[in-house]
């Protein structure tokens, strides 16, 4: 489990720094300066990559506390902590990609992974 939590945590610093600021390269610059100044307009994959990151921020916690409560309580969840990783990788990618149904079935499905994971706590 412990590695899924490692593999979460990087896919979180890839999300929230690497890909919004490689699809937003145009504004470089800005990301060398105090950002004093809002952000200078992004293109519309890197609005998607951000709005992605936020989501993934919402998720998270969820999935450490679980995971970590798994390796507590000595359960056996890894299989679940693999689906939940990569729909998360998934809904990055449809995200950004812009398909819209697959997007959202990818994170309905990372929500249902969370809910099978905490019911397995129980």
């Amino acid at each position: 489990m412990a590695t899924y939590i490692v593999y979460a945590l990087l896919l979180t610093i890839i999300q929230i720094w690497i890909v919004p600021a490689a699809l937003n390269m145009k504004n470089f610059s800005w990301y060398t300066t105090n950002r004093d100044e809002p952000m200078p307009e992004t293109s519309v994959m890197a609005g998607r990559a951000i709005r992605a990151a936020t989501n993934l921020q919402e998720s998270l916690p969820a999935f450490l506390a679980l995971a970590l409560l798994s390796m507590h309580l000595s359960v056996d969840l890894t299989g679940l902590a693999f689906w939940w990783l990569i729909l998360r990788v998934a809904h990055l990618v449809t995200y950004i990609a812009g398909i819209a149904l697959l997007r959202t079935l990818s994170w309905l499905g990372s929500l249902v992974t969370l809910i099978m994971m905490a019911l397995a706590l129980v």
